[in-house]
């Protein structure tokens, strides 16, 4: 099981380094599946809080977020959206892919939800996992593949030589 986890205190960063990742893999020919997130997408005032994912190979882009009106505390996770993209991200498999990347284990995920059944076929199938995670999902990530996840440095130049000996 080839499964790699990058965490990141730094806001965006690992969102950033996954994407620049993926873009240089699939210059070089790399069968890609999974998600990233779209970089750019987001306004001066957002604060982040918008999020669209684009899924590999090429496409298409899928919102994830919902308003909820200003004031609103809520979660602005729209579960519609992650359905969505699980469904696109599903529907290319992983038994032909070189590498599949999940730009976030997040809170779905932590429950059993979103992603999980994709990242399992991607290991099932001996797909390399190259996989994002905030400290507050690190542990259910951690459950989830039994700790078996190697912990990789969000550092273009480290997740880069990674990939490239797991697709080896």
């Amino acid at each position: 099981m080839k499964i790699a986890v990058i965490s990141s205190r730094t806001t965006g960063l690992t969102d950033q380094v996954i994407s620049e990742t993926a873009k240089r893999l699939a210059d070089e020919g790399a069968r890609l599946v999974g998600v990233i997130k779209v970089l750019g997408n987001e306004t001066a005032d957002d604060h982040h809080c918008d999020m669209d994912l684009r899924v590999l190979p090429d496409g298409p882009e899928v919102r994830i977020t919902q308003s909820l009106g200003e004031g609103a505390t809520g979660c602005r996770l729209d579960p519609a959206g992650i359905a969505a993209a699980v469904a696109a991200t599903e529907k290319n498999g992983t038994a032909d892919a070189d590498l599949f990347i999940l730009n976030k284990f997040g809170p779905q995920e932590s429950e059993g939800r979103g992603f999980c059944d994709a990242i399992a076929s991607a290991l099932e199938n001996d797909t390399p996992v190259l996989v994002g995670v905030g400290g507050g999902c690190r542990p259910a990530l951690d459950a989830f593949v039994d700790g078996m996840a190697e912990e990789i440095p969000a550092d273009r130049d480290a997740i880069y030589a990674w990939c490239k000996k797991a697709m080896d």
